[in-house]
């Protein structure tokens, strides 16, 4: 006797018949079991679209259902290496149900809560376990997107493992972090890292004694320094040091100072929390980018601009201060232009917070002073009047050699009001933290920039900046050519060569990222054993 399933009427034409797409027949629902599964998928667009066209025929019990469990099984007990959360797709559980599952009622269920699980390893592994905007809002990623009914598709077909692996982040980066993880996680098994380099002060060549002997062990550990006994510090450890500095954005000035050890001293499992971090990070950036595109790295503090997947340019930058109002945020844009000899009109916010107290005492007469029917004379201004709600004007330094975005600003115009640019405050990219700004990105070689970038359209980049530069005037300058624009936040990274690189976390977005992918179940260090 049939189930008896039709409570919803919306899925009775459904049930009673489906037009086949390949005879144009109509085909009745006669089993029991594929009733059951209809019922289960109701209530999800791609399943009940995905079974509809299979006719309500099921993929994990049946032929084929072997290898497409065996499969989906595989991939389930990867999940951790992947630093996903395994309680999501329990895979015990899954094993259970299959043997508990003896109705077709249950097995109908037991079908579709399959394909389910399916689709949500398959979201997590190529778009991320979560919504980082919910984390941080200052992470805006618009995360990779793909048919999930052509998935579906292909797993029920000949090959499930390659339908599986395809939805893997393929990139390179994503590739080596997984392999510094298992680095990681095989160096906890063996022991770790050792104790601590203990007390303060710099250790440097020449030094002798406790420390020296601790910051030797743990290099070695690391794999930055051959065995040894020598207590000293010699050529060789300082080698080791330097090493380590260039991998994790110091000075190389071969001294183990404060940042130095403080870095050296950060445990194993706080690396591989930044592993697993990274590699969330990189699942939400699962997707193509453009053949030239320019990639800022605010953990890194540095720019890039990337051409068909090699880099052609680099610079360090200056970004947001570490406060809640000017910290830069994670976006993707696409840059359409620079402007030579740029005027800076000052946001709102600098201009009521910084500027207005400045103007009160009779200063900060660098700046033009606009009403809304154009320039006014500051001397003819009683600005104490105002306060920072009230202020009805806005502010603007023209070109010159003291304007605070410098002789060149690099535009993709987004609601952030967010760009790249020069700035006459060169000092600051001699730090080893470089977060100053308002929140816009300072570049280090910012005239380099602009030849690199024009280089596509002038036969002489340089000569034609220069000339435009002289004449002291603003002038825009098209590029003929948009470019990609992807402002990320990569602590950890590894190079083509194999070199770990590690960087801090200035505004705690790793930290928030790693609590929230704990709360979805993820257990950092958990994988390969």
């Amino acid at each position: 006797m049939p189930l008896n399933i039709f409570s919803r009427p919306i899925l009775v034409a459904a049930l009673i018949a489906v037009t086949s797409p390949v005879t144009g027949v109509a085909k009745p629902l006669v089993t029991p079991l594929q009733q059951a599964v209809a019922e289960a998928a109701s209530d999800d667009e791609i399943v009940a679209s995905f079974y509809r066209d299979r006719h309500f025929a099921p993929i994990w019990m049946g032929e084929g259902a072997a290898t497409r469990r065996a499969a989906f099984l595989m991939a389930l007990e990867g999940a951790p290496n992947h630093g996903l959360p395994a309680s999501r797709y329990d895979i015990e559980a899954v094993r259970a149900e299959f043997a508990a599952a003896t109705t077709a009622q249950a097995m109908g269920a037991l079908e579709v809560a399959m394909t389910r699980r399916l689709l949500r390893y398959a979201r997590d592994v190529s778009q991320g376990v979560l919504d980082p905007s919910k984390v941080d809002s200052g992470i805006v990623v618009d995360l990779p997107d793909r048919d999930w009914s052509v998935f579906l598709d292909r797993v029920a077909g000949s090959d499930p493992y390659a339908a599986l692996q395809s939805v893997l982040p393929s990139t390179q980066m994503y590739t080596r972090l997984l392999r510094e993880k298992l680095r990681l996680e095989e160096a906890r098994i063996a022991g770790g890292w050792g104790d601590a380099v203990p007390g303060r002060g710099t250790i440097s060549v020449g030094d002798e004694g406790e420390r020296v002997v601790a910051l030797r062990d743990r290099l070695i550990r690391m794999g930055y320094l051959r065995r040894s006994a020598v207590a000293a510090y010699d050529g060789a450890l300082e080698a080791a040091v330097r090493a380590f500095q260039v991998d994790h954005g110091l000075t190389p000035d071969g001294e183990a100072g404060e940042a130095t050890l403080a870095a050296i001293n950060t445990s194993l499992e706080d690396r591989l929390g930044q592993v697993v971090v990274n590699l969330e990070r990189q699942r939400w950036m699962n997707k193509e980018l453009e053949p030239r595109h320019i990639l800022v790295n605010l953990a890194e503090q540095h720019a890039y601009v990337v051409d068909d997947g090699k880099v052609t340019f680099d610079s360090v930058v200056v970004i947001g201060k570490e406060t809640p109002d000017r910290r830069t945020p994670e976006f993707s844009h696409t840059m359409t232009h620079m402007v030579i000899n740029p005027s800076w009109y000052v946001p709102r916010s600098i201009a009521t917070k910084e500027y207005l107290p400045a103007l009160r005492r009779g200063g900060a007469r660098h700046l033009q002073v606009f009403s809304s029917r154009g320039r006014v004379n500051p001397n003819a201004i009683d600005f104490s009047r105002y306060t920072a709600r009230t202020f009805p004007y806005s502010l603007r330094q023209p070109p010159g050699p003291k304007n605070a975005l410098g002789k060149v600003k690099f535009m993709f115009p987004n609601k952030y009001n967010i760009y790249l640019h020069d700035t006459p405050a060169k000092s600051l990219f001699g730090r080893d933290v470089r977060t100053f700004s308002h929140g816009c990105v300072r570049v280090g070689r910012p005239l380099e920039l602009a030849y690199h970038l024009l280089a596509a359209q002038e036969a002489d980049a340089e000569g034609y900046f220069k000339s435009i530069l002289r004449t002291g005037s603003e002038r825009r300058v098209d590029l003929e050519q948009p470019i990609g624009v992807h402002i990320v936040y990569w602590s950890a990274w590894v190079t083509p060569t194999g070199r770990a690189n590690y960087r801090g976390d200035p505004y705690g977005r790793d930290r928030a990222v790693l609590n929230a992918l704990r709360d979805a179940g993820v257990e950092v260090g958990r994988g390969r054993s």
